[in-house]
């Protein structure tokens, strides 16, 4: 776990863009998760330049940038179902649907608060490989720093069966991966103390204010 939040700065970066890059601002290809993962990243990433002045007044536009262009291509109903995953026949429908918001709300502040890390470090992205009938793969990119080894993200995307469109669902950097980590750290409390306990604190933990490092205390 500790491992893992060490990553959490390279996280940041991996859905970034190379220096230089320029974000394509035709529709996102979300039948190729190569294509896809660069796309969303430098559609991102270019917003995120656009308005590092309103950013910097309002940190909390971080959330909706999130919000608007990354949880669309974010499997974030298949990692809630993951994360109850052997709580699963325990917990009522009506506890679940109200879990799965809860758990994007919370990804959402976990994603816009590491990006504050963010300091256009330069992304190589994979290229393309034949998909075949493949309905998850690994999409994996490297963050390159001058003076420090490459660091190796990947991510896990999954095809719908509905709409044969891929969304990505895990990120692993380093060997790490981030769904793992969240269902480590909240199975033993949704078996402790129940579902509804998690979701309330999951809403909770979704409300706290994006602070960039230089202002905390």
């Amino acid at each position: 776990m500790k491992k893992f939040f060490a990553l959490l700065p390279m996280l940041a970066v991996a859905v970034g863009l190379s220096v230089g890059a320029h974000a394509n601002s035709g529709q996102v290809d979300k039948k190729d998760p190569y294509k896809m993962i660069q796309q969303v990243a430098e559609i991102t990433f270019k917003r995120f330049a656009d308005e590092q002045t309103q950013i910097r007044k309002d940190p909390n536009l971080l959330k909706s940038i999130v919000r608007e262009e990354l949880m669309p291509y974010i499997n974030y109903k298949y990692a809630a179902g993951k994360v109850i995953g052997k709580h699963f026949a325990k917990t009522s429908k009506k506890d679940r649907a109200e879990f799965v918001p809860a758990f994007k709300e919370y990804l959402v502040t976990s994603y816009a608060q590491v990006f504050t890390l963010y300091n256009k470090q330069k992304v190589e992205f994979e290229p393309g490989r034949p998909l075949g009938k493949k309905k998850i793969v690994a999409v994996n990119t490297q963050v390159i720093e001058p003076g420090r080894d490459p660091i190796d993200i990947s991510f896990k995307v999954r095809k719908s069966r509905k709409t044969n469109e891929w969304k990505a669902f895990d990120m692993v950097a380093e060997g790490v991966s981030l769904l793992d980590s969240k269902q480590a750290e909240l199975s033993s409390l949704i078996r402790q103390k129940g579902l509804p306990y998690v979701t309330q604190m999951l809403k909770e933990k979704s409300q706290r204010n994006i602070v960039f490092k230089s202002e905390q205390g």
